[in-house]
């Protein structure tokens, strides 16, 4: 048991150490009429208050112990292979944990540039 966790917790190092953290994401805006040097300034603002939610490490490994518990259970209900199950669903969990960190980080950044009235594209 004690190897599928270990199993589990590489894995959503592994996953969340390759994915791009959301609280350095660089919207495109309409730069159109923009101070660019005001723009880096609100930007490194709002990136730190995107700092401040979990991101995609810190989710990733959450979602990896939620995936494996539940992958361990759903496996016990239908006498499946608890072990594979608990590292599918870790890995699965670690990958959903990871986006969902991610985006949310992401999503903090835009809506801070647009409540500062630049015009964010993407």
């Amino acid at each position: 048991m004690k190897s599928h966790i270990f199993a589990i917790t590489i894995s959503a190092l592994l996953i969340s150490g390759c994915a791009n953290t959301g609280a350095n994401y660089r919207p495109i805006i309409d730069s159109k009429h923009v101070d660019l040097n005001r723009y880096e300034a609100d930007l490194q603002e709002c990136q730190h208050y995107a700092e401040q939610k979990g991101g995609a490490g810190e989710k990733a490994l959450i979602g990896a112990g939620a995936g494996a518990v539940l992958g361990g259970v759903l496996a016990a209900v239908g006498n499946g292979d608890k072990g594979s199950a608990s590292r599918v669903g870790g890995v699965m969990g670690a990958v959903s944990g990871a986006t969902s960190g991610d985006q949310g980080q992401r999503a903090i950044i835009k809506r801070c540039l647009i409540g500062r009235g630049y015009r964010v594209l993407d």
